[in-house]
């Protein structure tokens, strides 16, 4: 086994012979544990029939084992005061549980038994398969949703990352036990899991019961995800309601640059990040073109997208998204120290407060531990978000803007659209 120990031995990692990894953080001044499993496998994993899979799987997860049903499950960590829960993104699939300290023990085995012994009863597929075709229904009536999905789906056309992580209709109906199995077989590997855990939490204890519980599994080679490949899209769907949506997204840095990542993140704060970001103030607050607007810039492993999102009245909806783009051209070459200090403040200021949740704090390490095979220490992350002044805020804005046109969405009434030169291209 490899071990590495930070911040005075609190974070700690080990590497299980299979690949397996297992990272702690001890946290002395709780009586509460977060964990869970991290699966370096989402919607990025799949093929178009398997569209939707890796989320169907995360549900059936739950639905029992050879040792517990779906009742029993939800009913032991209940019994101890605890809670699971689980979602899938994209690039991962975890599955969490929260505890006191005395029951990791407890949480580890029964996150153990959902994923390694779960029955995937044909009864419960087909109760799953109906709730999910539900939330799919239930997403389709959610138009900042539908435009945000719209915007990555001609960013990355033809490939698993333009896809819903939810699927599609068709193929959820598609799933079959077979399936689920045989997907999770090959993609479920050590090497593509981290037990991430945090909280008054001991490290060597959590470490053993890894090993009893998951070091049998053999060392495989998972299949290679797709690869990321931004493609300039631009779509305008008509549809009866109340608010246009606009989305724009710009090729940005992926997750493999950690600075670069760190630059276009703030980029994205200083443009809309908060009340008194670029956009809000000249969109909102100077204009009255808009209630809301905001940016955001979204790293995966190989690619990576600064987005804006707007809702506005469909007559102003040209006028809008026009002075975005002239928002953001202008901000490559104006941003100011103050603007850069604020944003790097907003960015200091949100991780410090997430990371006093234990189920933060563990979800964080998991996602260091998996794109970069390490944990960083806060002064790290600090030292990195630190070297983020005005002039690289503007450097990170004109690459992005100089790179692959924008992709941009509009959705909404008649009467509204794209400006014409964007519309051309759509």
């Amino acid at each position: 086994m490899t071990d590495i120990a930070i911040e005075d031995g609190r974070i700690r990692t080990t590497t299980l012979p299979n690949g397996f990894r297992i990272v702690t953080e001890h946290m002395p001044f709780v009586k509460s544990a977060a964990l869970g499993i991290w699966v370096g496998a989402g919607s990025r994993n799949e093929t178009l029939a398997e569209a939707g899979l890796s989320h169907m799987l995360e549900h059936m997860a739950f639905k029992g084992t050879t040792r517990r049903t779906a009742r029993g499950i939800v009913e032991e960590i209940e019994d101890v005061g605890g809670d699971l829960n689980a979602y899938t993104d994209y690039e991962t699939t975890a599955y969490q549980a929260r505890v006191l300290a005395e029951h990791v023990p407890l949480a580890l085995d029964i996150l153990a038994d959902i994923l390694r012994d779960s029955t995937f009863q044909p009864e419960e597929i087909e109760r799953e398969r109906h709730v999910i075709l539900q939330e799919i229904g239930e997403r389709g009536d959610m138009p900042s949703m539908v435009a945000m999905e719209t915007l990555q789906e001609i960013a990355y056309p033809d490939q698993p990352l333009g896809r819903p992580i939810i699927g599609s209709p068709e193929s959820v109906l598609s799933f079959d036990r077979d399936g689920i199995a045989g997907y999770m077989g090959r993609q479920y590997v050590p090497s593509r899991m981290i037990l991430s855990a945090a909280g008054y939490v001991d490290h060597d204890a959590v470490v053993r019961d890894a090993e009893r519980l998951f070091g049998d599994m053999p060392g495989q080679e998972a299949p290679p995800m797709e690869p990321g490949r931004y493609a300039m899209g631009r779509r305008q769907m008509v549809k009866p309601s109340e608010q246009a949506h606009l989305v724009f997204g710009f090729d940005a840095p992926d997750s493999r640059d950690i600075e670069a990542q760190f630059r276009a993140q703030t980029a994205a704060a200083v443009l809309g990040g908060g009340m008194s970001s670029r956009l809000f103030q000249e969109a909102r607050e100077e204009r009255g073109l808009c209630y809301s607007i905001f940016s955001y810039a979204e790293s995966f492993a190989d690619a990576g997208l600064l987005s804006v999102y707007a809702a506005t009245g469909a007559g102003d909806s040209r006028a809008l998204a026009a002075l975005i783009l002239d928002v953001m051209a202008r901000a490559a070459d104006e941003v100011t120290d103050a603007e850069a200090a604020r944003a790097r403040a907003q960015s200091k200021a949100g991780m410090l407060m997430a990371l006093e949740s234990p189920m933060r704090r563990a979800e964080t390490l998991a996602r260091q531990v998996a794109l970069r095979n390490r944990p960083f220490a806060m002064g790290e992350i600090e030292t990195i978000i630190d070297g983020v002044d005005a002039a690289a805020v503007r450097e990170s804005l004109r690459a992005i803007l100089d790179g692959p046109p924008p992709s941009a969405v509009y959705l909404g009434p008649e009467g509204g659209g794209l400006p014409d030169d964007l519309a051309d291209a759509a």
